[in-house]
């Protein structure tokens, strides 16, 4: 799924960058098919959205962030207020995964998502990853760490939904 579709590259910033363009074609997905989609395809498409973000910020919180904070004040700076904007994500995050499709609100969550997340990669790819660059980081040995955390998620959330599902089909 997310991580080593388009390239083998292990680099942190490559594969944080693949995490981003690829969101931003689900969001496209999304933004195609809101208006003719069933509710259970709007579900699955925002699901899969919230999900990515999930997992893409909590590699970046558990291991980019914790080794650009040791950078210098800059670094920590930019790092500060992208852990701020991922709080904002993930608030919204919650109120889509926890309201119906048809809530009239719903298109206008994902809308929002997209705009934070769209500024959040701006900020990300145009300030924090060149510091990055500059800072002296083994890019790569950080990104294999990276995409073995985010293998990890992955798999966590895929035996979670799974299990969710079992509990639901028993319910019925």
């Amino acid at each position: 799924m997310f991580g080593f579709t388009h390239s083998n590259s292990t680099n942190a910033i490559d594969l944080l960058k693949r995490d981003h363009r690829e969101v931003e074609e689900l969001f496209d997905q999304y933004e195609k098919a809101k208006d003719d989609a069933d509710e259970a395809s709007k579900r699955e498409l925002a699901t899969r959205i919230c999900a990515a973000l999930s997992v893409h910020a909590q590699v970046e919180e558990e291991i980019f962030y914790p080794a650009m904070r040791r950078r210098g004040e800059e670094a920590r700076e930019l790092v500060d207020e992208a852990a701020v904007e991922h709080q904002s994500m993930k608030d919204i995050i919650g109120r889509l995964e926890s309201a119906p499709p048809d809530d009239p609100l719903y298109d206008a969550g994902v809308k929002v998502l997209r705009e934070y997340v769209k500024h959040h990669v701006k900020e990300e790819e145009n300030e924090l990853f060149p510091e990055a660059k500059s800072a002296g980081l083994d890019l790569d040995a950080l990104g294999l760490t990276m995409a073995k955390r985010k293998q990890e998620l992955e798999s966590s959330r895929t035996t979670s939904r799974v299990a969710s599902r079992k509990r639901s089909a028993k319910k019925r």
